[in-house]
């Protein structure tokens, strides 16, 4: 073989193997490395929704929590659950890299749900009831319990934001077949995690409530060891990334910092009298350009050069400086992200407690779980990923000419809108099971209403519809728009924006209990659900996210995508990527 044939067999953008010797492309990553990563992701959203979906219902059965308790505390854990990323990717991108920060989260992981298992397996670690008199949870058990949750949230802080990253690096952008290949891998990556939470729901919550919460914990839990196992024997086929910036975030700090003590000089004309990197030292470097936009043109300020500024300081480039402005920029659309995200608490928490209230039967001898109607979310979300892989993208991709066929901010407002309707129907539900306890003169907090739980379906599947743009939208749209070197980093706006979502929700429902339950007045959410009116709160929630889709669509037409180089094999393309065009139909930017 050649010099130049050894050469061309190596992956282009910098990747090495697990012996820091370059990638070679043809025996490492692609689909078949992924292969095993897909293994751990399904175990562990298996772990994650058979604790979250029926989480709300063991703190009231089992723990004896009133019902605005375990909403805030449900709220509060998944908040945590999805938080925590951010430290998981600052400490992945800046010190142990994706694969090592994964690998001792893992172990936390499975750590805490170990700890969660043995805590609704003892029966001292349980509060005991006599004579249907149940007493209230000790402060050990609820200490120890507790303890385990937030160990698995903490793990979760490590695997979250690393394994689909690791999985994305994988494929190789400069190489065209590859770079195709990638497009379509956060869909397949989110229905393995949506087949995993299909699992979950469907047979881990029917375990927990009928043959024990041990049992019910106890399985995912060795599968998660399973998974791990599986994830560490892909190790010698895996690609890594090389981390090219010991502390990349800095320049989030330098940006504004350096823009602030240049405020009082003149910015040229000429955005390319900015300072810059000649091209090649990105090729030599194995970093990315990422060319200049007129966005936020204060921060340019920073990468005056050193004789237009009098100064001896090195300024910061072009590349550094759009890096923050990207980061800046994704902010905007992420605060945009924080009402939708509440809605989707909804799922494991007010839903399921609604659900218990009507007819669960489905035949003489069997009863639904509440919390399994979730599986109609992950249901469709599976049915609806390959149709929009295989059908809506081609044939959009004919109409508009765009590999995505549509934009990423486009599929978000298209995934909103969807959501904007299942809101509307689950108040228009609610409303119909309100006239429905008139009717029947439905009062005690533990009676059944004569309406079947199926009624709750159609919310449950267009929120799984909706998450099939939104949800993989934003995944991809957080890595796709963060610069190279924080791409962990970058996707911890979809997580942080589900966890602030949870803690958001968390607050709502605490202040509206309290405000529209002061004195002798009806609680919009009481602990009888028959006997207040759920119905208000949904409709608040109509309104808050009609208003939250106008305000998105705002943001999105001023949104400005990364522009950078593409480098391809001998020599240089000076390709620019996600030049941004008006889209006049939606009024987003392409």
């Amino acid at each position: 073989m050649s010099l130049m044939e050894a050469k061309a067999d190596y992956t282009q953008d910098g990747t090495v193997d697990f012996h820091d010797q370059p990638a070679v492309t043809s025996k490492t990553g692609k689909w078949k490395a992924c292969a095993f990563l897909v293994g751990y992701e399904a175990f562990e959203r298996m772990a994650f929704y058979g604790v979250a979906s029926n989480l709300v219902n063991y703190l009231t059965t089992q723990l004896h929590e009133d019902t605005v308790s375990s909403v805030r505390n449900v709220n509060n854990w998944s908040g945590s659950v999805w938080i925590t990323p951010i430290l998981g990717a600052y400490i992945a991108d800046s010190y142990l890299g994706r694969f090592w920060t994964f690998t001792v989260s893992s172990l936390i992981y499975v750590l805490g749900m170990t700890l969660l298992t043995v805590a609704v397996s003892l029966k001292s670690l349980r509060p005991t009831c006599t004579n249907g008199i149940c007493n209230k949870a000790s402060t050990s058990q609820i200490a120890f319990f507790y303890t385990a949750l937030y160990t698995m949230a903490t793990g979760a802080g490590g695997t979250k934001p690393n394994i689909s990253t690791f999985g994305a690096d994988q494929f190789d952008d400069f190489n065209p077949n590859e770079k195709e290949l990638k497009a379509s891998f956060f869909n397949w990556w989110m229905f393995t995690s949506f087949l995993g939470a299909l699992i979950a729901t469907l047979g881990l919550v029917y375990i927990q409530e009928n043959l024990g919460w041990g049992l019910g914990y106890g399985i995912p839990t060795a599968g998660l060891l399973l998974s791990l196992v599986i994830f560490y024997i892909g190790t010698p086929i895996y690609r890594h990334k090389v981390r090219k910036t010991k502390t990349p975030a800095r320049d989030l700090i330098r940006a504004p910092i350096a823009a602030f003590r240049n405020r009082k000089l003149q910015l040229p004309s000429n955005p390319s009298d900015l300072y810059e990197h000649d091209l090649q030292h990105y090729v030599n470097s194995g970093k990315r350009q990422v060319y200049h936009t007129p966005t936020l043109r204060f921060l340019d300020k920073a990468a005056i050069k050193e004789d237009s500024a009098g100064s001896t300081r090195v300024p910061l480039t072009v590349t550094q400086v759009e890096g923050a402005k990207l980061i800046f920029g994704m902010v905007l659309v992420w605060l945009v992200t924080l009402i939708p995200s509440t809605i989707w608490a909804q799922i494991n928490t007010l839903f399921v407690k609604q659900g218990t209230t009507l007819d669960r039967n489905l035949g003489p001898h069997f009863k639904i779980p509440s919390a399994s109607l979730g599986s109609f979310v992950t249901l469709s979300m599976l049915l609806s990923v390959p149709m929009y892989d295989w059908f809506f993208v081609p044939f959009m991709r004919q109409k508009t000419g765009h590999p995505r066929g549509i934009t990423l901010l486009q599929r978000l407002g298209i995934g909103f809108s969807i959501q904007i309707i299942a809101i509307a129907i689950a108040y228009a539900v609610e409303v119909r099971r309100m006239h429905v306890i008139r009717a029947n003169h439905v009062a005690g907090p533990k009676d059944i209403v004569p309406m079947s739980i199926f009624w709750l379906m159609p919310q449950y599947v267009l929120i799984g519809i909706a998450d099939v743009f939104n949800a993989i939208g934003l995944l991809e749209f957080f890595y796709d728009q963060s610069p190279e070197d924080m791409q962990s980093l970058g996707t911890t706006f979809f997580t942080s924006g589900i966890g602030v979502g949870n803690f958001l929700n968390s607050f709502l429902v605490t202040m509206v209990d309290k405000i529209t339950g002061r004195g002798d007045k009806k609680s919009w959410i009481g602990n009888n659900l028959n006997d207040c009116h759920l119905d208000y709160y949904y409709g608040f929630l109509l309104v808050m996210s009609s208003v939250n889709l106008v305000v998105f669509l705002w943001v999105s037409s001023r949104y400005i995508y990364k522009r950078e180089s593409v480098r391809v094999k001998e020599g240089l393309c000076v390709q620019m990527e996600g030049n941004p065009t008006l889209d006049a139909s939606l009024g987003l930017q392409v």
